[in-house]
């Protein structure tokens, strides 16, 4: 029999490589930002044309390569980080697989530009699909600037298969997020279509954090600081009254590399136990330093994941910490007593000495002895000290003996009523009596039908309800809006303001009015119709937590995806209890809606169990 095996060709085994390494333009934005740091750069730049699909460029002031460095630089497994299995469990940079620009060069047409700082002339290197196409001799300034173009030009399949240009631009910003909060000692400018995104001077943690999330974050800041012969922690938690909706301020950093750890994760959702709400998400910027021996990088292809020898102790000690910090500035709550403040020494008394009382005694005082009073006559009369009794008698003088009735007797008096507060439905009695409807513990209700029994989910059927409602407003484009009394200003980052400046004009075609929009907050003066005051920082929260996790496809809708968060976050919960009216009312409305039977998310709103079904039960 013949032999079938064999070895792959070189650009075969590069696109495999690449099906690893780059999974979308983010992939190609971390590698070559992980490169111009481990080179020594003190200023990065980052180019991105239409999110990445058309250009991806890279300029750093590293050292610089030498034409030789620059030629194998894009080899398979040609790096210079290592020299052999041991140097895996001592790693201080960012690469060492050398398979990240081998597995880029097979997919798009890259350019490299380097010079080394002691050389007067650098190289130029041209590459498409991993074949040479030019190398010569060129004038660059020290460093290097590698421009990544038309990715996956040459993997339609694989090109066809990336989002939209919001979705994929929201991930560059990520991992750019990710690099630049990892390195504050590090300049970074990033320019997306020739408009300048973020411009980040070196700084510390604090400045770093707070020039890309915002000015407003700076007071939502905790420190961390913690060092054990095991585990050394500095950084950040956000307090828990600001904590968000979506997980997008999470932030751990292993040994300055970002990574993804759902046991660590847990350890700060425990040490925020009893002080967020169910549903939100502290947001935390935390950087682990521990002995690299101890780790195992090599285990993920985006290097995002790591192995610890003894994460039992990291969990203990991470988890007491933030604990510490909490606590230490006053931030979880504490057991004490009230105190009033009027049993406080005055200011002004504070000081002083307080002198002995003095008591005064009428030795000769007698009470059984008569009293010498002197008339203005001149005459002494001697009064007994019992005679202020009679006098108290004749206070009862003239009341009715106990037997007559008077008609200001307690028995005729009458009391007031408090008044009767009705729901949202007033109910009749024989609404009552009639009832078809039954609430079964504040989540399902129960209608009779002709065939037997409906059991109906009430969040979902309020959800479809709403979202019909919703619908129906924007398509005319006739939605109602009530006034404030007083503006709401509402405080975001600059990435999710970008997100509100998308759907800004579907916001105001449901009833929403913005008097201001600026880079870090907006105003609102007018909202829908029954939504409240209280309400709109929770649907605008919700909004972009959607936009940023659903991570829809091409043919995403702004609006309806707009109406399905804003029906979720409106919508009736589980666990509040309705009225026999309310509950009827639910259900007609459900059922005059065009799809009654799924929610706005596809899910069943309402399931029927026959007569048949419950014979069957008791056979």
């Amino acid at each position: 029999m013949a032999d079938i095996i064999q070895l792959l060709p070189d650009h075969v085994a590069n696109q495999i490589a690449a099906g690893e390494v780059v999974q979308r333009p983010a992939s190609v934005v971390k590698e070559l930002l992980e490169n111009a740091i481990d080179a020594g750069s003190t200023t990065i730049k980052l180019i991105v044309k239409d999110a990445g699909k058309t250009l991806i460029q890279v300029i750093d002031n590293g050292k610089g390569m030498s034409p030789t460095d620059a030629r194998l630089s894009f080899e398979r497994h040609a790096t210079s980080k290592i020299r052999s299995a041991e140097d895996l469990f001592s790693l201080h940079t960012k690469g060492f697989r050398g398979e990240a620009l081998a597995s880029i060069a097979a997919i798009a047409h890259v350019e490299l530009k380097t010079k080394q700082a002691t050389e007067d002339l650098g190289t130029l290197i041209e590459i498409e699909g991993s074949v040479i196409k030019n190398q010569e001799v060129a004038v660059t300034p020290d460093g290097t600037s590698l421009s990544v173009k038309n990715l996956f030009f040459n993997i339609p399949a694989r090109r066809n298969f990336l989002k939209s240009q919001t979705v994929e631009l929201r991930h560059i910003i990520d991992e750019f997020h990710r690099v630049a909060l990892a390195h504050p000692d590090i300049a970074f400018v990033m320019f997306h279509n020739g408009s300048e995104s973020f411009n980040l001077p070196v700084g510390n943690y604090r400045q770093r954090i707070v020039h890309i999330f915002g000015t407003k974050s700076n007071e939502k800041l905790v420190p961390v600081e913690e060092e054990t012969e095991v585990l050394k922690i500095s950084g950040f938690v956000g307090k828990p009254e600001f904590a968000k909706r979506s997980k997008n301020e999470q932030f751990f950093f292993v040994n300055n590399r970002f990574i993804k750890s759902a046991y660590l994760n847990h350890a700060i959702n425990s040490a925020f136990e009893g002080l967020i709400k169910e549903g939100s998400y502290p947001s935390y910027f935390l950087n682990l330093t521990v002995d690299p021996k101890s780790i195992d990088i090599n285990i993920h292809p985006t290097k995002t994941e790591i192995k610890f020898d003894d994460e039992h102790t990291l969990y203990a000690i991470l988890r007491s910490s933030v604990k510490h910090s909490l606590g230490q500035f006053n931030i979880a709550p504490v057991l004490d007593f009230d105190r009033d403040n009027n049993l406080d020494t005055p200011y002004g008394y504070k000081d002083m000495r307080v002198a002995n009382p003095t008591v005064e005694v009428d030795r000769s005082f007698n009470p059984f002895k008569e009293e010498q009073q002197v008339s203005r006559s001149g005459q002494v009369s001697h009064t007994s000290r019992k005679a202020p009794a009679a006098q108290w008698e004749s206070l009862y003088v003239g009341l009715e003996s106990k037997g007559t009735k008077d008609e200001h007797s307690f028995s005729n008096m009458e009391f007031e009523s408090e008044p009767e507060s009705n729901t949202l439905f007033a109910e009749d009695k024989d609404i009552k009596s009639n009832q078809t409807t039954y609430q079964l513990h504040n989540k399902y209700i129960i209608s009779t039908i002709k065939s037997g029994m409906m059991i109906l989910d009430q969040h979902r059927a309020h959800q479809r309800v709403l979202y019909e409602g919703f619908l129906k407003h924007l398509t005319i484009k006739e939605a109602v809006s009530q006034q404030l009394l007083f503006p709401l200003t509402l405080e975001f980052s600059t990435s999710e303001m970008d997100v509100l400046r998308q759907l800004k004009e579907d916001l105001e075609h449901t009833g929403f009015i913005f008097s201001s929009f600026d880079t870090e907050q907006l105003e609102i003066t007018g909202v829908p119709v029954n939504v409240p005051e209280s309400e709109v920082s929770i649907i605008l929260e919700q909004l972009i937590s959607d936009v940023q996790q659903e991570v829809p496809d091409s043919n995403f809708s702004a609006t309806d995806l707009l109406v399905k968060s804003m029906s979720k976050s409106l919508a009736i919960k589980t666990g509040q209890s309705l009225s026999a009216m309310e509950q009827e009312h639910l259900v007609n409305s459900l059922f005059a809606c065009k799809e009654p039977s799924v929610s706005p998310n596809n899910k069943v709103t309402f399931v029927t169990m026959s007569v048949d079904d419950f014979d069957k039960k008791f056979m």
